[in-house]
């Protein structure tokens, strides 16, 4: 294994880590509002998020690499309203995103074939997270300024159901 995308790698384990404390902090933000079902898809986030540390940290674990688990910093926002927790993830996720294709591009380049496959998985699930949290965008700007609209996306929501990765959590 290259040694430039290990290390890329053990950091990528702490940011997921991050991330799930971020979600875990958005989480308790919407509970604060009453907002169970926006709570509860943000818990549902958080859980996704340690799958992911936990993928690679077991991956670097398959190819003799020790990772140092480093402390992780308490999220700081102070969300003035229902729509900056939702823009803050978008800019989370693309953040994210660029660490990710950071890797894939050194693996890649350093002819890591097995971590660059390795790395496809999460290239293509940032897609699919970008894609979900600009949907709820979209979804709260057309509804979310009427209480009615707002009740039934809290539902929806509400309804997200574990991926099969995060339920063996």
């Amino acid at each position: 294994m290259d040694k430039q995308v290990a290390d890329l790698m053990k950091d990528q384990v702490n940011k997921e880590f991050y991330s799930a404390y971020l979600y875990l902090d958005i989480s308790n933000y919407y509970y604060e509002k009453n907002l169970d079902g926006f709570g509860h898809w943000f818990m549902l986030q958080a859980k996704e998020e340690q799958q992911h540390a936990l993928k690679i940290l077991k991956y670097l674990q398959d190819n003799n690499e020790k990772v140092k688990l480093e402390t992780i910093p308490a999220p700081e926002f102070n969300f003035t309203n229902l729509r900056e927790p939702l823009v803050a993830t978008l800019k989370h996720e693309q953040y994210v995103t660029g660490l990710i294709h950071a890797i894939s591009k050194k693996a890649r380049e350093s002819d890591d074939f097995r971590s660059y496959q390795f790395m496809e998985w999460f290239v293509a699930e940032q897609g699919e997270e970008e894609k979900n949290t600009s949907d709820l965008i979209a979804k709260y700007d057309l509804f979310g300024d009427d209480p009615k609209g707002l009740y039934l996306l809290n539902n929806e929501l509400g309804g997200r159901t574990e991926t099969a990765e995060a339920a063996t959590a």
